[in-house]
């Protein structure tokens, strides 16, 4: 293999392949970056057997082949050569590097014992816009299982149908829906997908990123976007039927301003975290909402201005599992609603919005 490349495109395309390399693992070669080069590019892959990541960049190839390099080390070794035009030449399983007058040498490994994950040739497929998938994982990935318990729960069920797709995450505690419209599908389909490998697929969308492609073929996803191709395994199981606990009418609406209930949340949240209990009171009476939390160090009340639809309420929450839902959105003004203190609040938009957020309140004893 010889082959000359630039090094800013190069390290650009390591840093990409590279989230994809095990760190934990009994087979070394999972650490390791595959380079093929081929034609006038150089692709580089990264697997775990999960989560396979590939990158094609532009290469002048005097002679094809491939190797598999030390991840970590090529990887910080190139991203101080990103000013440089880099010469990459194998003999006898060693990489040489030169650039300017210097050059250096790297042990690799044969890339035959590197596993591959193959690209779907067949499939069904959706495309939506680069813009709305990742709008799609952001919006619903932080409510995602991280317990071993229930391993299924630590993806995400994505439902394609018509020309919607929905992403459903739950923990057990609380739950998101977010909806999305589609290009076009080749017909209705359902995958769950390992939280790891979306949260990468949202990382690797770009401003320049146009519509993508997604493909999926037994317990396979891939998504192509040009120069960049990911493939991640299913979870394979029956997820859990979140149309059945999602409630559809309500006996107390809140309509409060996003901005003012994050803020309001961040300061009386404060003392709860000192406590480690996270719990906030809310307290709904009228035109107003109370949130208050207590320690021993003390407590905090705060009153928000509010407009209620029903019943007055008082209901305990876990305050990280609304602020982080209340990150993610940037609506204006939003719903909360509720049927009694030992059911959950559904966040919700005041109009026609593409999310809802379940959340179970706390009971105190």
């Amino acid at each position: 293999m010889k082959l000359e490349c630039v090094g800013l495109d190069l390290s650009d395309a390591i840093n990409k392949v590279i989230r994809a390399t095990s760190t934990k693992t009994t087979n070394p070669i999972l650490e390791g970056i595959e380079l093929v080069a081929e034609e006038d590019y150089l692709t580089l892959i990264a697997t775990d057997n999960e989560l396979s990541i590939e990158k094609r960049i532009r290469a002048e190839v005097g002679m094809e082949g491939s190797t598999v390099v030390p991840g970590k080390f090529f990887g910080e070794y190139v991203r101080k050569l990103v000013n440089e035009n880099i010469q990459l030449t194998l003999e006898n399983n060693i990489l040489t590097i030169k650039y300017t007058d210097s050059k250096a040498s790297i042990q690799c490994q044969d890339a035959t014992e590197f596993p591959r994950m193959n690209r779907l040739q067949n499939g069904e497929k959706f495309t939506i816009a680069s813009k709305d998938l990742k709008d799609l994982i952001n919006k619903s990935i932080f409510c995602v299982s991280t317990e071993d318990s229930r391993p299924i729960l630590k993806g995400v069920l994505l439902e394609v149908e018509d020309k919607t797709i929905k992403a459903v995450a739950v923990d057990g505690y609380r739950m998101a829906l977010v909806k999305k419209n589609i290009i076009n599908a080749t017909k209705n389909l359902k995958a769950i997908v390992p939280a790891k490998s979306l949260s990468e697929i949202s990382k690797l969308i770009d401003d320049t990123t146009e519509d993508v492609t997604v493909c999926i073929d037994k317990n396979f996803l891939m998504i192509d976007m040009g120069d960049t191709t990911i493939i991640t395994r299913l979870f394979v199981g029956e997820f859990i039927n979140y149309k059945q606990i999602l409630p559809t009418t309500f006996s107390s609406i809140v309509t409060v301003n996003k901005t003012q209930l994050e803020e309001t949340l961040d300061r009386v949240g404060l003392l709860s975290r000192v406590s480690r209990n996270n719990l906030v009171k809310f307290d709904i009476k009228d035109a107003m909402m109370e949130l208050s939390s207590r320690s021993e160090l003390g407590d905090v009340h705060e009153k928000l201005t509010i407009k209620l639809i029903g019943n007055d309420l008082s209901i305990d929450f876990n305050a990280r599992y609304f602020t982080e839902a209340l990150r993610v959105l940037d609506n204006e003004f939003l719903k909360l609603n509720f049927n009694s203190p030992a059911s959950p609040c559904i966040i919700t938009g005041t109009e026609e919005d593409d999310f809802e957020y379940f959340i179970l309140p706390v009971r105190r004893f």
